[in-house]
């Protein structure tokens, strides 16, 4: 147990520490992904963790009530809507890596529907002597039989794409296939597919995704493809699709140059027009033939002012003859932001997060303007689109709130929502509460936090807390209902606490733009003031507090960890960011420049430099032992991050723990087995630690 010096010291104090190094990267070997030398360090510490967390009592009942979770036939079998059949992914024990199948909606109203299988992913993985991890189809409108599977060798981003024909339910033989590579590919028509991939050398962006967009023909190389579109060494990436709608189909290629801002271009014969619209603009699509577009900025445009976070439509034909005048479809306000839209043959589907509570609306075009109609829903947790019918006015939205297990809704045309599917209530939730409070950030900015209590629970400053957060990318954090937190964390007395920090995307465009670059800390701040504010309120104390974020998360927990050690005894840190001097290097790691800034600029490594978690790790600080994961097949975050900062750690003399999965991709595992495992290290650590 960490001895904790109780001091009363304000958010602005800053720990003051020596810093690890200053010179070169001592450990740049562990960015080798599959060096030997790094793989032996890996799969050491890998085994000293596990070692201490199986050996725990915790251990076993969690993984074994988490994989019987995640196998439960119970569960919902979500679907995607493909004419006039529902297809659905499913793992279960014996179905490891999952079968592709399918259903009509007559059979998915039943308790136990006909399934057909389409694709056997544990039979290919046996028949070929592949790990493949399924990624999903692009499958051709109104038909859908023409469909590009996705296959990950271990979950990578990186995959191949091969030619399915779900009459047959066989692969094409001499369809079209790409090898193994961040590809972006969509159907123009039966015969035609747009292509952007790893053509050879100078094809991808510096971001290592497509910058050569192509029209590839049926019967042809893909050498002889069309080269259509072209964009820079520095944008993030190019592409193309074609959206099929009951009106026609329209062609759109699109540059990205950064995260949050592109340019769109509507191909015309053989001619692009490019989309007269702010760089910034969130492109919805086509509904009606109206050009559907959110607003990230506020936009002057036709004598009309409209707001950031503006849900606008106009009519195609007209918006390219020149006029600016916008139906104006939704407005924001200071707690009310556009979460969603989607759209059935019919009607316009919009989700709004309220103070961070969902609601749901239909809209329809009319003469006279625009019908609009709220959809009731279930309770004040979150709303979101499962599936919609591009062919019918047929749509399903999921419900979820942190103590109501997952349901999910039918809406077919005007009749009322229908509640089809739910999932098992797996813990029980009497005498559970979920409150929302608010917390008083460094520079007075309130934050809002959801607060989960179990049963029997009061303030008493001991109870064990986990809190979580991400705040990044224009996310949004809302209430969610998860069996293996219920059954791992609440059902055991935990307290769970969910942060709606800046960065995320809760109050709008606003509340992203707040922390990024040279504002970066604000999210930390944010998150530093939900966990004072934990302990003011007496529900937790530091000994027994734990965080835990992934990915932009990891990097927050990652940042807070090293600026206030004396607020937590817990760090569970996923598949994390944390060398911010060389992430831009690593992987995909130069599209995030938009967020974090470039460091290989003087001026903005000058403010990366004072957050990145790596270089402010120090000799002198009393962190907690925080535990590590990621995953050697993660192509998206490096591993390297885990790993170095988890070397730098230990060659300063603090004790940490650290896992890494060989497969799983960012999620960091590849099927249930894996993830049950992983979730029981988590949970049997935040014990271990915070139920002292």
């Amino acid at each position: 147990m960490r001895i904790f010096t109780t001091l009363v010291i304000s958010a602005m104090v800053l720990i003051l520490t020596t810093p690890a190094f200053a010179g070169d990267d001592p450990f740049l070997w562990l960015e080798e992904v599959e060096g030997a030398k790094a793989l032996e360090w890996v799969a050491e510490q890998s085994a000293a963790t596990t070692k201490v967390l199986e050996a725990r009592p915790e251990f076993e009942p969690i993984r074994k009530q988490t994989l019987e979770i995640l196998d439960s036939a119970d569960r919902i079998p979500y679907v995607g809507i493909r004419g006039n059949d529902l297809y659905n992914f499913w793992q279960d024990e014996e179905h490891v890596r999952g079968i592709w199948r399918r259903t009509s909606l007559e059979q998915y109203r039943q308790a136990e529907p006909e399934w057909e299988t389409v694709l056997d992913i544990d039979a290919l993985v046996e028949s070929e002597g592949e790990s493949w991890v399924w990624k999903g189809p692009t499958c051709l409108a109104p038909d859908y039989r023409h469909c590009m599977v996705a296959l990950s060798r271990g979950g990578g981003d990186a995959v191949v794409y091969r030619e399915f024909d779900t009459e047959t339910n066989t692969f094409v033989s001499d369809g079209f296939t790409l090898p193994e590579a961040k590809s972006e590919v969509n159907w123009r028509d039966a015969d035609h597919l747009w292509v952007g991939t790893d053509f050879g050398e100078g094809s991808l962006t510096d971001s290592g995704y497509p910058r050569i967009v192509k029209l590839w023909t049926r019967g042809t190389a893909l050498e002889a493809a069309v080269t259509v579109f072209e964009g820079k060494a520095e944008d993030v990436s190019v592409g193309a699709y074609s959206q099929h709608t009951p009106e026609g189909r329209y062609d759109i290629i699109y540059r990205t140059p950064a995260f949050f801002r592109g340019e769109r271009f509507l191909r015309l014969g053989e001619r692009l027009v490019k989309l007269d619209l702010p760089d910034d603009v969130q492109f919805q699509g086509f509904f009606k033939d109206r050009l559907l577009i959110a607003l990230r900025s506020d936009w002057t445009v036709g004598g009309t002012t409209y707001p950031q976070d503006a849900l606008m439509a106009l009519n195609l034909d007209a918006f390219l003859r020149g006029c600016r005048s916008f139906d104006l479809l939704f407005e924001p306000s200071a707690k009310v932001s556009l979460a969603g839209v989607a759209w059935t043959r019919d009607r316009l589907l919009m989700t709004t997060l309220d103070n961070v509570r969902g609601r749901l609306y239909e809209l329809q075009p009319t003469a006279e303007g625009w019908d609009r109609k709220q959809v009731s829903l279930p309770g004040l947790g979150q709303a979101s689109f499962a599936a919609t019918s591009k062919d019918q006015d047929l749509y399903f939205f999921a419900y979820q709130d942190f103590l109501t297990p997952s349901s999910l809704w039918l809406v077919n045309g005007d009749t009322k929502p229908e509640k089809l599917k739910s999932t098992p209530a797996f813990f029980d939730t009497e005498g559970m509460t979920v409150t929302q409070h608010e917390a008083t950030s460094a520079d007075g900015t309130l934050i809002p936090y959801f607060l989960v209590t179990p049963k029997d629970y009061t303030p008493t400053g001991e109870n064990p807390t986990l809190l979580y957060g991400y705040g990044g990318f224009e996310i949004s954090e809302t209430p969610f209902y998860s069996a293996v937190w219920g059954t791992a964390w609440l059902e055991r007395g935990g307290v769970a606490a969910l942060a709606n920090i800046r960065g995320g995307g809760e109050f709008g465009p606003a509340w992203h733009q707040a922390a990024l670059k040279s504002n970066r800390n604000k999210s930390f701040e944010d998150f530093i003031a939900v966990a004072e504010d934990l302990a003011k309120r007496k529900i937790t104390s530091p000994e027994h507090l734990g965080i835990m974020g992934g990915s932009n998360g990891g990097l927050l927990v990652g940042a807070v960890m090293t600026q206030r050690p004396d607020l937590f005894d817990a760090v569970v840190c996923q598949v994390p960011l944390l060398d911010m001097k060389r992430y831009n290097k690593l992987l995909a790691g130069a599209s995030w420049m938009a967020e974090y800034g470039n460091p290989d600029i003087p001026e903005e490594w000058a403010f990366i430099q004072k957050w990145s978690p790596y270089h402010n790790l120090a000799k002198d600080a009393d962190y907690p032992e925080a535990l590590f994961i990621t995953s050697t097949r993660d192509d998206r975050v490096h591993p390297g991050h885990a790993r170095k900062m988890v070397a730098l750690l230990q060659s300063l003399g603090h004790p940490v723990l650290y896992y890494e999965n060989t497969e799983g991709g960012h999620a960091a595992a590849a099927d249930h087995g894996q993830k049950a495992r992983m979730t029981a290290l988590e949970m049997t650590y935040l014990w271990m630690k915070t139920g002292k």
